[in-house]
């Protein structure tokens, strides 16, 4: 597994606790693991459930989950989400629900996580006198880009409920800042990938067909284009948005300075693994037409400036190694034996 080195954000954040929502996903799972290692103090809000499950940190090795403080509740119940909070100085908020199709089918899920789960943690950063809350938004809330590189003042529009529903929360956030002074900014990463990501994207979807011996692969869209940023960089954006100045009340990109479209995606992917593949056009896997997000493409200058944060996985060479990374931990047996290839997940 690719090692996340935090040692230099490490030392503004020592003494302090910070709250990790999310902390069962995939980015979260990543940054948790990384800021323990770094020797921080780490609470980490993950989903009840009643099999006691902590997501993607059952995984994580036994020094670091015994060095969590584990809080198990829900964004949406806000006394939970304060008592949560209590104690802590920063909050890195990831909790949210993600899939662009299950909003189609359930948007007002995305309202009550997405932009009450972020009421409730900004409402109770500004009652509890938290010093930093990062607050998650997407590269989804641009739409289909009106010019490349996206810079921080591209319009937002929403062309899904989820995305939307970020836009939602990335306003609640900010209003806080504007209104109260609550210590908010907002990091805004575009299409993470990597280990651990959920089947509901497009390189899991690829790599585990592929991996499980499937040579026509089952795709949607394959003209849209993304900036993907490997998950090691999205994680040192997050520990550098927690203890850099110059960042409350700022939206901040972080991107891979690299653009691709999906059909390209999925050729690097399967010549990685070395096989040839047939692509085919799944329906229920295409977005609505007006819905779909034709291009994104980061310009992640204002987080080079504010955070000193720059990609290790960046351009076209730092892509191929992001990948293949991700796709050796889907090589492993055990790893691909948590997806259901032959099921679409929304």
């Amino acid at each position: 597994m690719f090692a996340i080195d935090l040692s230099y954000e490490a030392s503004a954040l020592k003494g302090k606790r910070v709250l990790v929502t999310g902390a069962d996903g995939f980015i979260g799972s990543h940054l948790t693991e990384a800021l323990v290692r770094a020797g921080i103090d780490v609470r980490a809000f993950i989903l009840y459930n009643s099999f006691n499950s902590w997501g993607w940190l059952d995984t994580a090795a036994h020094d670091v989950r015994s060095s969590l403080d584990i809080f198990a509740g829900d964004v949406r119940d806000q006394g939970g989400v304060r008592a949560a909070m209590k104690g802590c100085d920063v909050v890195l908020h990831l909790a949210a629900l993600i899939s662009i199709p299950f909003s189609y089918h359930s948007p007002e899920a995305f309202v009550d996580t997405n932009i009450k789960g972020t009421l409730n943690v900004v409402q109770a950063a500004r009652d509890l006198g938290i010093s930093r809350v990062v607050v998650t938004s997407t590269s989804e809330v641009y739409g289909t880009a009106r010019y490349v590189p996206i810079n921080e003042e591209h319009p937002l529009k929403g062309q899904s409920p989820y995305s939307a529903s970020k836009i939602g929360a990335d306003q609640i956030a900010l209003s806080f800042y504007y209104a109260f002074g609550t210590p908010v900014m907002v990091l805004r990463p575009f299409n993470t990938y990597g280990p651990r990501q959920s089947a509901r994207a497009v390189i899991p979807t690829i790599a585990t067909q592929i991996l499980a011996g499937e040579r026509r692969i089952k795709l949607g869209a394959l003209h849209p284009t993304r900036d993907f940023s490997f998950v090691g960089d999205t994680v040192a954006a997050f520990a550098r948005a927690a203890m850099a100045d110059g960042v409350l009340g700022e939206t901040v990109n972080v991107g891979s300075g690299f653009e691709i479209s999906v059909g390209d995606t999925a050729a690097l992917i399967a010549e990685a693994v070395g096989v040839s593949v047939e692509i085919t056009t799944d329906e229920q896997r295409m977005r609505p037409a007006a819905s779909e997000v034709e291009r994104l493409f980061a310009d992640a200058d204002k987080a080079r400036r504010l955070m000193n944060w720059t990609p290790r996985y960046g351009g076209r060479d730092g892509f191929l190694r992001g990948l293949k990374e991700t796709v050796t931990w889907f090589a492993d047996p055990e790893n691909r034996s948590r997806y259901k290839h032959d099921h679409y997940n929304i």
